[in-house]
């Protein structure tokens, strides 16, 4: 029985595995690219799945950020996950332990959670161990194949295809941002903050990591205090957003 549990939330995760390849391949170029070891960009999947923290750390390592600015950092980026698990630990199965429960926490991503949440039933450690294990291969195996490839092409080659890492992040925000004013409101604002923090000799002495907190913190608040959603529907939308969002293969990892 727990087999066929565990197979399920296997073949639930696939779909979240190959979406995750394709991402962490372009986390793996941007690593070797910008000369970090392969072993470190694959360590560095492995140990966080995570790919906004995960760009933002490196980025922040390359700019020699002090490790307060890393762990904020990554802190704001990631803190969604906490109110992700809480939603999680109302369906998790009574019986399952504290240390399999710390396990299943690890694994937490936007689409994982998504699944989860439309899974019937409790959730068990079978399940969430099925349904982890996928995408956590995609996204440790995407990163090494991105960077081993990326590290036997010509210099010219692996630089240019840098820009493809804009590109995506391009093509995760427009799609939203024609559809939604708050998100357009929010990757605007947060562009023109962005620009300021390089261009002006005031805010340049902020360093890299600092001013990403707060910007961050700044476009976030503003974000939520003009476009609120209503506080009794407000927790719905959100799962049913992310929801969708997987589903389409549209979500913003």
């Amino acid at each position: 029985m727990k087999n066929q549990i565990f197979s399920q939330g296997l073949r639930d995760g696939l779909p979240i595995c190959l979406g995750y390849f394709s991402v962490s391949f372009a986390f793996g170029m941007n690593c070797v690219v910008s000369g970090f070891p392969l072993w470190a960009a694959t360590l560095a999947s492995l140990t966080n799945v995570t790919s906004a923290g995960q760009f933002a750390g490196v980025n922040l390592i390359l700019a020699d950020g002090s490790y307060l600015e890393l762990a904020i950092t990554t802190l704001i980026i990631n803190i969604r996950y906490f109110l992700m698990s809480l939603s999680l630990s109302q369906k998790t199965d009574a019986s399952m332990p504290l240390w399999q429960r710390l396990l299943v926490s690890f694994g937490i991503t936007d689409e994982i959670f998504a699944v989860s949440m439309q899974h019937t039933g409790n959730l068990t450690a079978p399940y969430m161990a099925g349904l982890i294990a996928t995408p956590l291969l995609g996204w440790v195996l995407g990163t090494f194949c991105g960077g081993a490839i990326t590290s036997r092409m010509p210099q010219s080659l692996s630089s240019a295809l840098g820009i493809a890492l804009y590109g995506m992040f391009i093509a995760i925000v427009v799609p939203p941002a024609k559809k939604e004013k708050s998100i357009l409101f929010t990757a605007l604002l947060a562009l023109i903050l962005s620009c300021l923090f390089s261009w002006l000799p005031a805010l340049k002495q902020l360093s890299g990591g600092w001013s990403i907190i707060v910007i961050t913190l700044f476009v976030s608040a503003l974000a939520a205090l003009l476009f609120p959603l209503p506080t009794e529907h407000a927790t719905e939308d959100t799962e049913s957003n992310i929801s969708q969002n997987v589903l389409k293969g549209e979500s913003n990892l």
